[in-house]
């Protein structure tokens, strides 16, 4: 077997596609493959698959992998096909997709590298290529996986915003909490972004009623929203937003009182950190004031009922029920403003708040999402567009399933 016959066999050519020329450039550090067919040649007519004789050609070029540390590009000449019934159609060649100026072993490579955590421009400096042709065959792959998603079986949906850049720009993610995975990214933070995600779910093959229950913090927007769009689901409301607002209204109360109580100055940590994450200081200040008629001392103490109900009651709604009034009547009655407006708040939301203790849902998947996206984000030093951000987000976090056999060539999967 020739050079060229080994090259055919390496690109994994079928008749009457076949290598024709190879030029080697040690300077340039390139290498050019001419590809072309023999006259005469039959194509299958892309519409009804007739053989048909070749019209005309067209040529073209296309990037593919390197060649030990040489730039590597194919050429060929693209045939378009006569066909008595369908008129002349462009072919499509097997070693690219159209339109594409890379070939698919190469195309395969940018997505393996984005997939490992690359940022396009460091996928574009790796291969030698502007990271604007990189972006290009990212927003192809993620747009067609996504675009043939099937979402009529998803029940359970995380909602959560998350910041796009600076100046409070937002985008809101949409999870499917029983696959861990991205379904639907939509720019802003407000009531409309659930409208948004009602349409993509019934484009994808599902229905509104279907959605039996969200998760999200104590958003007024989106709990219009779901109201609106989706009216027979049930909301739960996050526990850790509820004793994320608890400790607000801690530190709240510390900071109102420190004035006249020196002990608590420099005390922010050792009331908000879980016990287990305390330094030898702050344990041994906590035992000091934890017992104390100190009216932060009293908060912490709510809190900590409040946390031990969401660990001992979970899965038990109607006990859950009980003991959360009783934490409510307590708060209510301490006259700490703080933890008094923390419980009317939790009233305001009542079922929402009732519902974890049923379903445990819980924002911690969809805030570990947040936090690849965030990741993601720092690494690229920001994206100039919400489209771009929506394909890295799905990238991080979509768990896409991309049909393109060369991908599964480079990562050894069957």
């Amino acid at each position: 077997m020739d050079e060229h016959g080994l090259f055919t066999l390496a690109l994994g050519l079928t008749p009457p596609w076949e290598v024709v020329r190879i030029e080697f450039d040690v300077e340039l550090k390139r290498l050019d493959l001419f590809l072309d067919f023999p006259s005469g040649s039959k194509f299958s007519c892309p519409v009804c698959g007739a053989l048909c004789g070749v019209y005309d050609t067209d040529d073209q070029t296309w990037r593919h992998l390197n060649f030990f540390q040489h730039e590597a590009y194919l050429h060929a000449r693209q045939p378009r096909t006569t066909c008595s019934v369908d008129g002349v159609k462009t072919l499509a060649v097997p070693w690219a997709r159209p339109g594409a100026g890379f070939t698919l072993l190469f195309e395969a490579l940018i997505l393996f590298l984005a997939r490992k955590g690359m940022t396009p421009f460091g996928i574009g400096e790796l291969v030698g290529e502007h990271d604007t042709r990189i972006w290009r065959v990212l927003e192809h792959y993620v747009d067609e996986s996504v675009g043939k998603q099937d979402w009529s079986e998803v029940e359970e949906v995380g909602v959560d915003e998350t910041s796009r850049a600076k100046g409070h720009e937002y985008v809101t993610v949409f999870v499917d909490m029983e696959k861990a995975k991205v379904l639907h990214v939509a720019p802003g933070k407000d009531h409309e972004t659930v409208t948004t995600f009602r349409e993509a779910l019934e484009a994808h093959g599902g229905e509104a009623r279907q959605v039996s229950e969200f998760s999200l913090d104590m958003s007024a927007a989106f709990i219009k929203g779901i109201g609106k769009e989706f009216p027979k689901a049930e909301l739960t409301f996050d526990r850790f937003h509820v004793m994320q607002l608890v400790n607000g209204a801690v530190d709240a109360v510390r900071r109102g009182e420190v004035k006249d109580r020196p002990e608590l100055e420099k005390t922010r940590w050792t009331w908000l950190k879980n016990p287990e994450n305390r330094t030898e200081k702050e344990r041994a200040t906590f035992e000091e004031l934890k017992d104390s008629t100190l009216r932060t001392a009293r908060a912490y103490r709510l809190k900590e009922t409040l946390q031990s109900m969401y660990a001992d009651y979970g899965g038990y709604p109607d006990e859950g029920e009980l003991v959360l009034k009783s934490w409510y009547f307590w708060a209510t009655h301490s006259k700490l403003l703080p933890m008094i407006k923390v419980a009317r708040t939790i009233k305001a939301h009542w079922d929402g708040v009732l519902r974890w203790f049923a379903t445990k849902l819980t924002q911690g998947l969809v805030e570990g999402i947040n936090g690849l996206i965030q990741t993601a984000k720092r690494k690229a030093r920001g994206f100039r567009s919400f489209r771009k951000l929506r394909v890295m987000i799905f990238l991080v976090a979509g768990k896409l399933d991309f049909d393109l056999p060369q991908l599964r060539q480079l990562t050894h999967t069957k």
